[in-house]
């Protein structure tokens, strides 16, 4: 993808990415900038579900050799971790930064900063984990990022509880989606993360952010530059819904969707509380899930070696 720009840098140019940094700003007054729509005035400090009043909060950032090949290369995936999340999963295992307030406040001003920061580190993209609840302050602070250099693809790591008011304001914006595909059942999605609506607003948002960017495309080096990569979670006693969700991916989305179907779950922050989630997934329970993956006929699986012996 020889002569690549970020879709971004257009709409700085126009002025285009302001107004939408402004338009973003606003509805925090009455906030919908994700799925749950708390409507707290976030810019007179209320805080809703996500516990984030006007600016972001900033756990930690730096470069990322653990994420997907095509976002890590060789010089790592830029991360940026905002603190909080809009979930409420029972089984998190990053639950230190979603669900505490570990971390600082950034103005957009330090947060464009950050950005530039990773680009000179040699990063191969900027990417946004759990960004759903600070679109607002990403668009603030790319505004200043793009005016002074920044020239990376975004990416946008999210847990799918995404408003379609928020991906209308990041059409043009992001680069890479990279959402979470969790369940496919309204009950479990409401027992396990408090959101019972997850597959319906799921769904949708994923079908948004391939209108936008399309399928993943990679560089002559295997590095993505733009379109949609899926992560899916298995859950042991397939509580994940996982040959629902590819077959979503195949006949809904694309049979060229890049997946990567992972095996890590373990139980973390309050699994104990709840027998069906206590262990980790079996060998057969990940094999099961890959061959009904192959069924549905998705193409692009996460090549990484399964951990079981």
């Amino acid at each position: 993808m020889a002569g690549f720009q970020p879709a971004y840098l257009a709409l700085s140019a126009s002025g285009e990415l302001a107004r939408r940094a402004e338009a973003a700003i606003r509805c925090l007054e009455h906030c919908t900038l994700c799925a749950r729509a708390c409507g707290v005035n976030r810019l007179a400090g209320e805080t809703g579900v996500c516990r984030t009043g006007r600016y972001a909060r900033l756990s930690s950032y730096g470069p990322h050799l653990g994420e997907e090949d095509p976002l890590r290369g060789r010089r790592g995936s830029g991360t940026i971790f905002f603190t909080r999340c809009n979930l409420h999963c029972l089984f998190c295992q990053n639950y230190d930064i979603s669900q505490a307030d570990r971390g600082e406040p950034v103005s957009a001003h330090e947060l464009a900063g950050v950005m530039l920061e990773l680009q000179g580190l040699g990063c191969h993209n900027i990417n946004l984990v759990s960004p759903s609840h600070v679109v607002a302050q990403i668009l603030e602070a790319l505004v200043l990022a793009a005016a002074n250099g920044l020239r990376l693809p975004l990416v946008y790591n999210t847990g799918g509880y995404d408003s379609l008011t928020a991906l209308r304001l990041l059409d043009g914006v992001i680069d890479i989606y990279m959402p979470d595909m969790k369940y496919a059942d309204e009950g479990n999605a409401r027992a396990y993360s408090d959101a019972p609506d997850y597959p319906a607003v799921n769904r949708a948002a994923v079908r948004e952010m391939h209108r936008q960017v399309g399928d993943l495309q990679l560089d002559e080096e295997g590095i993505a530059r733009r379109g949609l990569l899926v992560r899916h979670l298995v859950l042991p006693n397939d509580l994940a819904g996982t040959q629902e969700i590819v077959r979503f991916l195949a006949e809904e989305i694309s049979a060229n969707t890049y997946l990567n179907l992972m095996d890590q779950y373990r139980p973390e922050y309050q699994a104990w509380h709840f027998p069906e989630l206590r262990r980790g997934i079996t060998a057969e329970e990940y094999h099961s899930a890959l061959e009904a993956a192959r069924r549905a006929g998705l193409r692009r699986l996460d090549r990484r070696r399964p951990r079981f012996g």
